[in-house]
């Protein structure tokens, strides 16, 4: 007995040959339809890639900008205590009350270094919030307290502790508010009650 196999018996394959033979196309026809089904599948695998990589290209740009755009914001915060005691420094002695020209002179030059903090500020995207006298808005105002009889409608910005301060269009600090309570909008539920 020997190894070697008979040419003339059948071949007992694994099925390999058979599908071989199965994926090969009779005819020419049937070999271009399958040629252009898979150059069509391949088109669309190109294309998708494609798709993607723009995606990617631009959602990194789109990245880079927001960083180029927000990347003073974490040094801004740092400032803004420095604007707020440049104020209150101006606010504690009206330049009207100083006692002598030297005072004044101290204030005229605070002034003018707030005057330039605010300037590098703007000129950075970085916006004061002063909302006195304007509807309260939960995105940049923060309610601190309410006062009633200000004759102001309910909701109104009657005070502001602290101003809030805008980088582009994201909040960087609330203001802090005092706000009107009650008014015409309060009493009819009152009188519900």
């Amino acid at each position: 007995m020997s190894d070697e196999k008979d040419p003339l018996e059948p071949a007992n394959d694994t099925g390999a040959e058979a599908e071989m033979e199965e994926a090969v196309p009779a005819t020419p026809e049937e070999r271009i339809a399958a040629l252009e089904a898979e150059l069509a599948e391949a088109q669309d695998k190109l294309l998708r890639a494609l798709a993607e990589t723009e995606n990617t290209r631009r959602r990194a740009q789109r990245e880079r900008a927001d960083a180029e755009k927000y990347s003073v914001g974490k040094f801004a915060e740092g400032l803004l205590s420095v604007a707020d005691n440049l104020r209150r420094a101006l606010d504690s002695l009206p330049e009207s009350e100083a006692p002598d020209e030297r005072t004044r002179s101290l204030l005229a030059g605070v002034a003018a270094t707030e005057r330039e903090l605010l300037a590098a500020f703007e000129r950075h995207g970085l916006k004061r919030i002063d909302p006195k006298g304007e509807k309260f808005d939960h995105n940049f105002h923060q309610a601190v307290f309410e006062m009633e009889n200000t004759g102001r409608p309910a909701g109104t910005v009657v005070e502001v502790l602290q101003p809030g301060y805008v980088l582009h269009d994201r909040l960087l600090r609330p203001a802090m508010v005092g706000v009107a309570k009650g008014g015409a909008a309060a009493e009819p539920a009152d009188r519900d009650v």
